[in-house]
């Protein structure tokens, strides 16, 4: 792991108490100091076969987490045990060991279907584990073994999931389109068959394992209420983990082989999106556990929701911390001129909103995108007072160097004779033009040799009226171009910080473009993904709407076909929206973002919006001209 601390034995991360879930601080101190990329695989089964087991091989170990031989569960709540990835570099495995379901001693469904639902929320791999073979009865295992007497509803792991979870933290209008989206959130499933026996065939041929996964999840044909219940947790197997996967094993031996296979199973949009980091995981069990204990169904929407503010202000903490570093490695102080400070400021500025575009998601607001202009402007400031300073006393000194036999030469009355004047005005110009030849003087040059031709005003002053060798109207003329001189100086001076001021806000209005561009290229990257995201599910619509068909069930052929062809308008309302929601977005990022410009830009800024062109020209691509 890239904390270098590495865990030699699982420790228990939610536990569970009477019937009370409590999420371990010290395991989430853990997972904070984990860095890298994190693969979760969740298990879950009934108690007493053999999962932590099987858990333990994943890890490599013999032992870890803890086994039993009587027929008392061991596993009490989800135990975690972060391990380096067998086969990814630079990534960590996090397994997840939850206690076994069922459990007669513990006689609560509704606390077990609690860790059956944190175990599926939580992994980018979901285990199901079970004994013997795929039959009747395992699949009615995934349910509650009895009946729910008061409200004559069979109740199940599985089908209880939608009822478990909410995808909007506002209830859903629509229902199925509330479940549909279930499907790009969940895991991908694997069903870990223990002490299988059987051959893999099917009509006297031979199947793969996933075959025959596939083959008992097909629905039974009747109208019997209990056909129907034996169908639930087929059907929602079916519609809710379209990525499935089985393994058998024979009476264990070396249980390696899904750590093998493991491969195999590709790590779900949820895992690419949200679990980055282990830390990321870490605040959902806690946002899911806070919301099991207060009695309400855990949001997906809310948890993404905190999981953004988390790992937004991450995003914002790594790419100012890029933009610092680089322009500490790259800035050589004094820089030869402002410019050359700003393209460098331009230069790193760019990789850092590149680095927070990457890692940022759902800042809706631009709440922290507006904290990183902030940021780097800051820092830029920062950068800017450096680069003054060392250029002041870079200035500073060579002056010194240079005027020194000037300033002896003052000092010893050298030009306190007839034509000393003249002599002096030599000795300056000589100061001003070895001053002129040395490099990379930096913004405070003309500052600092302003500053010293003002101290010398009144020295020539002196010089010029004790000369005896002009006369007192060549003198009125001498004294007359001294003060022209100075006022040129004086103008020069000013140009020179009208310009630096110029150049400081084109710097911030290319900040400002580079912002906007880089955003409008994320939100159109964004609205693809989601489309792709939308056409996964669609086509998992299509594929159960065709085995409906083909089996003869009508009644769930007509169901699946109406939720296909509501996630068929989706898709075709975000296509049409889709330059309608980027420019909106850009238009706020827009509003945002001027609030951290100088007074310049927010000016220009609040005329585009007044004039109606904002949204053109954001959605070109540009901004201000």
């Amino acid at each position: 792991m890239a904390s270098g601390s590495i865990m030699t034995a699982p420790i228990c991360l939610v536990e569970n108490e009477k019937k009370q879930l409590r999420v371990s601080r010290e395991a989430l101190r853990i997972l904070e100091t984990i860095s890298n990329p994190v693969v979760v695989v969740a298990i879950a089964g009934l108690y007493r076969t053999g999962k932590s087991y099987l858990m333990n091989c994943l890890a490599g170990q013999n032992r870890g987490f803890p086994l039993g031989s009587t027929v008392q569960s061991q596993t009490k709540g989800i135990w975690m045990w972060c391990v380096p990835h067998p086969s990814k570099p630079n990534h960590t495995l996090v397994l997840l060991d939850t206690e076994g379901l069922g459990d007669v001693e513990k006689g609560d469904p509704k606390n077990d279907s609690w860790i059956f639902t944190l175990a599926v929320l939580l992994s980018s791999v979901f285990v199901y584990n079970s004994m013997g073979t795929i039959n009747h009865q395992a699949l009615e295992q995934l349910q509650y073994p009895s009946w729910n007497k008061t409200t004559l509803y069979y109740q199940g792991y599985v089908t209880e999931l939608a009822k478990h979870i909410r995808t909007k933290s506002s209830p859903s209008s629509n229902e199925i389109n509330d479940s549909a989206e279930f499907v790009s959130f969940f895991p991908d499933f694997v069903w870990a068959v223990r002490d299988f026996t059987l051959e893999l065939e099917l009509d006297g041929r031979p199947i793969t394992e996933d075959e025959y996964l596939e083959n008992s999840l097909k629905l039974i044909k009747g109208d019997h209420p209990q056909t129907e219940i034996s169908n639930m947790p087929r059907e929602c197997i079916k519609k809710l983990f379209p990525k499935r996967k089985c393994f058998a094993f024979d009476r264990p031996t070396s249980d390696k082989k899904l750590l093998r296979h493991m491969e195999e199973v590709s790590e779900s949009q949820l895992d690419l999106n949200f679990r980055k980091q282990s830390q990321s995981l870490g605040t959902l069990v806690v946002t899911y556990v806070d919301a099991i204990n207060s009695g309400s169904v855990p949001c997906l929407e809310n948890a993404v929701t905190t999981l953004a503010q988390l790992r937004n202000s991450e995003a914002v903490q790594k790419a100012a911390n890029h933009y610092r570093q680089q322009m500490a490695q790259r800035v050589q102080f004094p820089t030869d001129t402002l410019q050359e400070l700003l393209d460098l400021h331009t230069a790193c500025e760019r990789e850092a909103i590149a680095i927070f575009m990457e890692h940022s998601f759902k800042d809706d607001e631009r709440e922290f995108q507006k904290m990183l202009v902030e940021t780097t402007e800051k820092e830029k400031e920062d950068f800017l007072l450096q680069d003054e300073d060392a250029s002041l006393k870079y200035c500073q000194t060579e002056l010194r160097k240079i005027s020194k036999s000037l300033m002896e030469s003052i000092s010893r009355g050298t030009f306190s004779v007839p034509g000393g004047h003249s002599l002096y005005l030599e000795a300056k110009n000589k100061v001003e033009q070895d001053y002129d030849l040395v490099p990379r003087k930096g913004v405070k040059a003309k500052e600092v040799l302003q500053s010293f031709l003002q101290s010398q005003a009144t020295t020539e002053d002196a010089i010029l009226q004790a000369d005896r060798a002009l006369t007192d109207g060549e003198k009125a003329i001498a004294a007359e171009r001294a003060k022209k001189e100075a006022a040129e100086q004086e103008q020069e001076f000013l140009k020179q910080k009208q310009e630096k001021q110029q150049q400081i806000i084109e710097a911030q209005n290319k900040s400002f473009r580079e912002n906007i561009i880089q955003l409008k290229e994320k939100m159109e990257r964004e609205t693809d993904e989601k489309l792709k995201e939308q056409q996964k599910m669609l086509d998992h619509k299509r594929k159960m709407e065709e085995e409906f068909l083909i089996e003869g069930f009508n009644k769930k052929y007509e169901e699946i076909k109406k939720e296909a062809n509501q996630l068929r308008e989706s898709i075709q309302e975000t296509r049409r929206n889709k330059s309608r929601t980027i420019s909106n977005g850009l238009l706020v990022a827009g509003g945002v973002l001027t609030k951290v410009l100088p007074e310049p830009l927010k000016v220009i800024g609040a005329g585009l919006t007044c004039v109606g062109t904002v949204m053109n020209t954001l959605s070109d691509g540009c901004c201000i001209q």
